[in-house]
């Protein structure tokens, strides 16, 4: 047992302290992520429409911003800016112990990773519509001498953003249900 000053918790443990989850949000949020990974797994495009080209923006946006900082490192912008963003959300809402706003931002980093893994397998065949003409993940492999194995980890990738999506819903169903209690 961990030896807590007074006011302090441990922020999983104490439903409490975080803003209850109505069955609307749980709805929503469950419907919400059925849509998004069936998009991702079931349609021949893979791809959320909305959320995807936001997705799509916020990438791009860290190519220029990151390459002020150095024209080598421009490369790693729009992956980092991708999964960085909804990270700041989370971040966000964990702060505010809003638990919807946080489930879903970790969901949004997680469906983030499924887009990154997908792109990250494309590094040698190349196959998907690219918005800058030049394959980030190809000149990242390519840096790292992991070329050759851009399907498994893009595999890989894209398992733990599935995992991270799992968890999210499952978390905040814990949460909605515990209030039912």
């Amino acid at each position: 047992m961990r030896d807590e000053s007074p006011g302090e918790s441990d922020p999983d443990t104490e439903a409490e302290d975080w803003r209850p989850v109505s069955g609307i949000e749980i709805g929503f949020v469950l419907l919400l992520l059925a849509y998004v990974l069936w998009q991702h797994f079931l349609t021949e495009d893979r791809w959320v429409f909305l959320l995807d080209n936001a997705n799509l923006a916020i990438h791009e946006a860290g190519h220029p911003l990151i390459g002020l900082l150095s024209e080598r490192l421009m490369v790693y912008g729009g992956t980092l800016f991708q999964l960085a963003f909804p990270l700041a959300f989370a971040l966000h809402f964990r702060r505010q112990r809003h638990a919807t706003g946080w489930a879903v931002s970790l969901a949004w980093f997680g469906e983030n990773l499924l887009n990154v893994g997908r792109y990250m397998a494309d590094a040698r065949a190349q196959l998907l519509p690219l918005v800058g003409g030049e394959h980030d993940w190809t000149e990242i492999w390519g840096r790292w001498g992991l070329l050759a194995r851009d399907t498994s980890l893009g595999g890989f990738t894209r398992l733990i953003g599935l995992a991270v999506m799992v968890w999210a819903a499952f978390w905040l169903w814990r949460r909605w249900c515990s209030a039912q209690d």
